[in-house]
């Protein structure tokens, strides 16, 4: 499908009309399918009205909140896709979250609804009872699950079929996005953020391959914007087809075997993932070469795990750039001008602004280091109820800042030299500092916590804790680094957890008491 396919009432408004536009044109092909059920884009659309009108038959009205808090399945997609079409604003959580951090944004987002999975329903009504609102909950549900007569359950949630009308800067998606301070923040994506970023898939050959040929292998979770934007919601508008499997229940044999048996001509994986595949028993056993485009991000593939995967799938693997504040990608190496260079995040793409700029904000020139800026239709418009987080994270001409530190070259090549923010990057997952420095605070034979990300042959980096411990608490008795790891995680993702624990009698500090985390990388990797 192609732009000229669309019809005008599509370019504009509730963004759910262009998932109708491909119903319309490709309704008898394969949407979706999930452990061999298979959904097609007319079952899709219709699926999708039906739960729309349940929404409203719940109670939820336009601008209300949905939380979606559930592994990779299809009912993700028909949750989100009703809900645009319902005019209600979806906020995906991360299905590793525990209560604390579900009840976060229960209470932040004020959502009237939460859609989850039995695996999770015991973190939803923990999460509700430490939130102290009235929530729906709507749980996808199982044939090993009691069914309690005030449940709502996924299958059951149907009405009229519904399509609200919708400004182009209405709100379509909240998800959050922890900062190096404070708590997580919710970005505020419009239907025109959405819009944006599915017209560049439908306008840009990027790889020789129609549209509605393509078949997305997605483990990436859904609740990262990658994930959702970039291997869903990108492939099915374009009439394509996706194959969902859970991102907790990755498998680097049963990956390889699903690209050759379903002949999946994308993937995006972290690179953990091509490593784990790389190095599996299994490499070189099935075929690949259906595959016509892959690509990595989160951190820089190991030079051996590229040129292996490369030369046995016959593709090779990009690299490109996005925050949860762009709605996904605002760099791309595929469809660069001057194909792949590895190790560069390639050009910005055609809808994109962007510069580099030093500590004065003044445009510094090819080759030289800085922070990048970003300006472009797919670029939120502000923080939930953040007015002043909001107002930082945009220049006065409404560039938003990265905190992202990069240099382009002479060709408008982009790469990424380092990061202003301290965010730890953990096997494709962001990692906080300040969130997990707070939570250790919190105990009560801490007295004082500072958090680094330490080098990982596999996960790229991981958190390493360093303790204080309070007065009258003594290492190895009241304070144990196995004991802080099993505190952290009771409480947060296990991916989240520090891996390395060291009991110190002090952090060191500036005169102003800023902590100095360079003098703790310099300790070395050294821990319990």
């Amino acid at each position: 499908m192609d732009l000229t396919d669309v019809g005008s009432s599509a370019l504009k408004g509730n963004v759910v009309k262009l998932f109708d536009e491909t119903a319309s044109l490709h309704g008898d092909e394969q949407a979706m399918e999930h452990h061999g059920e298979r959904t097609t884009h007319a079952e899709l659309r219709e699926r999708t009205a039906s739960f729309a009108g349940g929404l409203h038959d719940l109670g939820l009205e336009p601008d209300d909140r949905l939380l979606l808090f559930l592994p990779n399945c299809p009912e993700f997609l028909v949750a989100s896709l009703g809900a645009f079409r319902a005019g209600v604003v979806i906020s995906p959580v991360n299905p590793q979250y525990k209560r604390r951090e579900v009840a976060y944004q229960l209470e932040n987002t004020e959502a009237k609804a939460i859609v989850t999975h039995p695996a999770l329903r015991t973190v939803v009504d923990q999460a509700v009872e430490d939130a102290d609102r009235a929530v729906e909950v709507i749980t996808v549900s199982s044939e090993h699950m009691d069914r309690d007569p005030d449940d709502h359950f996924f299958e059951d949630v149907r009405g009229a079929e519904t399509v609200v009308e919708r400004a182009d800067d209405d709100v379509a998606l909240l998800p959050y996005t922890s900062g190096t301070t404070g708590d997580p923040k919710g970005v505020r994506l419009t239907h025109r953020n959405t819009r944006a970023q599915l017209n560049w898939t439908l306008s840009t050959s990027n790889v020789d391959i129609d549209p509605e040929d393509v078949r997305s292998l997605i483990w990436l979770p859904l609740y990262h914007i990658t994930g959702f934007t970039h291997t869903a919601l990108q492939p099915l508008v374009g009439g394509g087809s996706c194959y969902f499997r859970s991102a907790l229940e990755w498998d680097a044999r049963e990956c390889l075997r699903l690209i050759e048996d379903e002949e999946i001509t994308h993937f995006v994986g972290v690179t953990t993932m091509y490593a784990d595949m790389v190095d599996s028993d299994a490499f070189g056993e099935y075929d690949v070469t259906s595959l016509e485009s892959t690509s990595e991000g989160g951190a820089k593939l190991s030079a051996a795990v590229q040129e292996r995967f490369e030369e046995t799938a016959g593709v090779d693997i990009s690299e490109g750039y996005g925050l949860t504040e762009t709605h996904g990608a605002t760099h791309t190496q595929t469809g660069s001008s001057f194909g792949l260079r590895h190790g560069t995040i390639g050009q910005p793409l055609r809808m994109t602004d962007c510069k580099i700029v030093d500590d004065g904000g003044e445009e510094v020139p090819p080759g030289e280091e800085g922070e990048l800026l970003v300006r472009g239709p797919q670029v939120m418009t502000g923080y939930h109820e953040m007015p002043g987080a909001t107002e930082r994270a945009f220049t006065d001409l409404g560039y938003f800042r990265t905190g992202d530190i990069a240099r382009r070259d002479g060709t408008n090549y982009y790469e990424i030299v380092d990061r202003k923010k301290h965010m730890i990057n953990t096997a494709g997952y962001n990692v906080y500092p300040s969130e997990l420095e707070n939570l250790l605070l919190e105990h009560e034979a801490v007295a004082d916590a500072a958090v680094i990300g330490i080098p990982d042959e596999r996960r790229n980096e991981v958190p390493k804790a360093f303790v204080v411990p309070a007065g009258g608490a003594e290492a190895d008795e009241d304070i144990t680094g196995e004991g802080i790891k099993a505190y952290c995680l009771e409480r947060v993702a296990g991916y989240k957890h520090p891996r390395e624990v060291e009991i110190i009698d002090e952090l060191p500090r500036t005169t102003s008491g800023k902590i100095q985390k360079y003098k703790l990388e310099e300790r070395g990797e050294g821990g319990s």
